[in-house]
């Protein structure tokens, strides 16, 4: 493979990524007699006057910490407390310094919110909501318009608002005490052009445990990403478990990522929050701190996108230990509810979440939100394994067509397990038998296309034809030839034939383990001084076809063709060679 000098300034940046476990200290100066505080080029009113959300080259929600907020916490007050409003301006930012300037343009109908309220902006730009003292204000970035990102390529839409600061006992921090609420939150817009049709990476589970592992992304995954130019996709998402446990570990898997070159957003993980979290409300601390919000919504060409957290967290309490399960919440419900009413009917909605959706208990009241609508689809991760779920009356669905839930290929496969390869590299395949990788999602209207890429892997590696290495002419009729199409669904047709010019016969969907994989954890489990995870234990896949092998076939070499098709037309062949001899 040729590697880019992008490749290369990646081995770079991990060489010298630092595990930071704090945001970028603040620095006070002196200008025409007012202090300000700055955070990589923000200004900060230290009277708490005015700050802009999002400026450029920041890492974190720019943060103000006053006297007169730390006196009113050390003494118990409540007045800088208690819900307050919050106002600001949406504006274009005409000169790219990410600071509204007088003579920049506000931008109306613009919508921002509260994590719950959503309001748009007046005619000159302008907004107000409610705030309480755990919120973050942020910017529902409209189609056309792109809010700065920091130097890892993470979109600053937001601005956390937190007088206390997360709770400083935390193994991982938080966010720092932010201090009173500003007079002006402001959110710099820049135009660009978002054609209808566009593409977007999707990750699953990049959860590297350390540097190593982020090191195992860096080689296995990025650079073939990094090579073709991101796959012309305009943005990225990871479907949370970004890191396993080790929240240190964002810091440099963040440096990684930004090589990719394009903006990245991310949804939260089970393994990407605070255990020590007495409940659901302070498990995000330090999320918060490194990405925003735990869950939000953007437009991006005519589609509109919604990021969700489905973990809810349940802190220990006496012998019972802390854990977690699938759950939305009455507060974000009631986000969605709001954010589904302000868009039209037949907007593309793209839900992206953590836990598959059929695992989540309030499922039902996003159901009902999202049944009707003609044109929505949700992606998750978590299995690490690869399936497209169509959700029916079966699972409570009351909509006249199939709800297509999928839950996409993981980053580091089976949780980069698995006997290393001649790179120093788990193969980690997944418990389905297809290899790690990632999706190219495309969008065109209200229609939209997975393609599945494995990693290291050409593009037209899609799937694993299994079948004898030799026969006998009397065994033929009864050989059986399984293939493993890694993205196939129930909507995907198979079929195999003999030869280039042989006749294309039907193969049949069959829920079986993959065969390799099952020797593979058989063959692994027996190996001794192992420095390497063992795989997880194989499970039944919907995306393998069984098929015969055709009668009369010749002694000899032959080709076995398999083609798989998808819905929308497209297809992928694959082909195996097979002996027929006495």
């Amino acid at each position: 493979m040729l590697f880019t000098q992008k490749s290369a300034v990646l081995a770079t940046v991990l060489a010298t990524a630092l595990l930071i476990a704090n945001p970028v200290p603040l620095v006070a100066h002196e200008d025409h007699g007012i202090e300000k505080i700055t955070l990589a080029g923000t200004a900060i009113n230290a009277a708490a006057e005015t700050v802009t959300a999002a400026a450029p080259g920041t890492t974190a929600s720019p943060t103000v910490e006053t006297a007169d907020a730390k006196s009113a916490l050390a003494d118990g007050r409540n007045d800088l407390l208690q819900p307050q409003t919050a106002r600001g301006i949406v504006f274009e930012d005409s000169d790219g310094n990410g600071k509204y300037n007088v003579g920049e343009p506000g931008l109306a109908g613009v919508k921002v919110s509260n994590g719950e309220d959503i309001v748009k902006t007046d005619d000159e730009g302008r907004y107000e909501l409610r705030v309480d003292n755990d919120a973050i204000v942020f910017v529902i970035k409209p189609r056309g318009y792109m809010t700065p990102v920091n130097q890892n390529r993470l979109p600053q839409f937001y601005y956390i608002h937190k007088p206390a600061g997360s709770p400083p006992d935390f193994k991982f921090a938080g966010v720092a005490p932010t201090g009173p609420l500003p007079e002006s939150i402001d959110f710099p817009l820049a135009r660009r052009d978002e054609p209808d049709k566009f593409r977007a990476l999707i990750f699953g589970d990049t959860q590297p445990r350390n540097i190593a592992e982020v090191e195992y992304m860096a080689h296995d995954v990025l650079p073939q990403v990094i090579d073709h130019d991101a796959h012309g996709a305009s943005f990225g998402v990871t479907l949370g478990d970004i890191v396993f446990d080790d929240l240190n570990v964002m810091e440099p898997h963040n440096q990684a990522i930004a090589m990719v070159g394009i903006p990245w957003y991310n949804v939260i993980g089970n393994h990407d929050i605070n255990y020590d979290a007495q409940d659901d409300q302070h498990s995000d601390e330090t999320f918060e701190r490194v990405f925003g919000p735990s869950y939000y919504s953007f437009d991006h060409g005519p589609t509109h996108f919604m990021v969700l957290d489905d973990v809810t967290w349940v802190g220990a309490t006496g012998d019972q230990k802390g854990h977690y399960f699938g759950g939305f919440g009455e507060r974000q419900m009631r986000f969605i509810r709001n954010d589904l009413a302000m868009i039209p009917k037949d907007q593309l909605v793209v839900l992206l979440m953590h836990i598959p959706l059929t695992d989540v208990q309030d499922r039902q009241e996003l159901y009902r939100l999202i049944e009707q609508r003609p044109a929505a689809v949700s992606l998750s991760a978590h299995t690490h394994y690869m399936e497209h779920r169509f959700i029916d009356e079966k699972d409570g669905w009351q909509g006249p067509e199939k709800h297509h839930h999928i839950i996409n290929v993981t980053v580091c496969g089976s949780w980069w397990r698995g006997q290393k390869n001649e790179r120093g590299i788990p193969h980690a395949t997944m418990s389905d038998g297809g290899p790690n990788g990632y999706s190219i999602m495309e969008f065109d209207g209200a229609d939209y296309s997975l393609e599945f890429r494995a990693a290291s892997r050409p593009a037209e590696y899609q799937m694993n034809i299994y079948a004898p290495e030799t026969v006998k002419p009397s065994d033929v009729a009864s050989t059986v030839v399984l293939a493993n199409v890694f993205a196939g669904s129930d909507q995907t047709t198979c079929e195999m034939r003999i030869g280039l010019d042989g006749i294309w016969s039907k193969m049949e969907q069959a829920r079986v383990p993959d065969p390799a994989y099952v020797e593979e954890t058989i063959r692994e489990s027996m190996l001794e001084n192992r420095d390497w995870g063992n795989l997880p234990k194989p499970h039944s896949t919907p995306h393998i076809w069984r098929g015969m092998m055709p009668i009369p076939t010749e002694l000899g070499t032959h080709v076995i063709e398999v083609r798989a098709t998808r819905l929308d037309g497209k297809s992928h062949i694959n082909r195996r060679l097979i002996r027929v001899e006495e």
